[in-house]
């Protein structure tokens, strides 16, 4: 299973300012296996004629509007060709550690996941149960092999935080299951919708979505740390 390729899915919109920078850094990488699948939302900068300038180092790109990050990232799944697949937001930047995780998806039922580099913190280490579910991981941090998506799909009904409704699923899947390798592969910009918006449908079920992924055991647990965080902000407004 040596070198087996890799799907970088791209999605953008008015992305000009960093779209070079992001490519730079996956054509840096030493690993030999990767193809490169952008989704662009019809953006109205320079972003279409980067991609133009780009385009005989990417796999497939396209340009058209669509119904946000989730549709774009699900448009972009139906053009990949590798057998694993990784997101890359386009004002994010790939490390050289890319590249030696690669050689670790070993396991075709495995979800690998490392660290990023998050507003100049390395996150996040190993994460436990209950913090894979409380908080989830990077986006970025993780490769997932194809199995993953020629079973799931993004859910546009959260606009944000898809990709951790779809990890939850993942972690109660018997089919799948999560390995950790302590490298940092990318630099994250915490600037984005993801880090800057709140993802309110997903808040709405996320105590359910616990339930029914992670059992009661842990979603007792987040739920008396919720009860307990709402009691300490009633004390101080009292």
């Amino acid at each position: 299973m040596l070198n087996e390729k890799i799907s970088i899915v791209i999605v953008t919109y008015n992305a000009a300012e960093t779209l070079q920078k992001c490519l730079d850094s996956i054509y840096a990488q030493t690993y030999p296996a990767i193809e490169i699948v952008i989704i662009d939302g019809a953006s109205t900068d320079d972003t279409k004629a980067i991609l133009e300038a780009n385009a005989d180092r990417i796999a497939f790109w396209k340009s058209e509007k669509d119904a946000g990050i989730y549709d774009a990232m699900n448009k972009a799944l139906k053009h990949i060709t590798g057998q694993w697949i990784y997101f890359l937001g386009a004002d994010d930047e790939l490390l050289p550690a890319f590249s030696e995780f690669a050689t670790e998806l070993k396991d075709a039922k495995a979800i690998y996941y490392a660290n990023v580099w998050h507003n100049g913190i390395k996150r996040s280490e190993s994460v436990s149960d209950y913090y894979m579910a409380k908080v989830g991981i990077y986006h970025q941090a993780i490769i997932y092999p194809k199995a993953v998506f020629e079973k799931y799909q993004y859910e546009q009904k959260y606009p944000v935080a898809a990709d951790y409704a779809l990890n939850m699923k993942l972690f109660n899947d018997p089919n799948f299951h999560f390995e950790y390798r302590d490298l940092i592969i990318a630099n994250y910009n915490h600037t984005g919708v993801s880090a800057t918006v709140v993802d309110e449908p997903f808040e709405k079920d996320k105590s359910k979505l616990i339930l029914q992924n992670f059992g009661l055991k842990i979603w007792l647990r987040y739920m008396f740390r919720q009860i307990k965080g709402v009691l300490r902000k009633s004390d101080k407004k009292g």
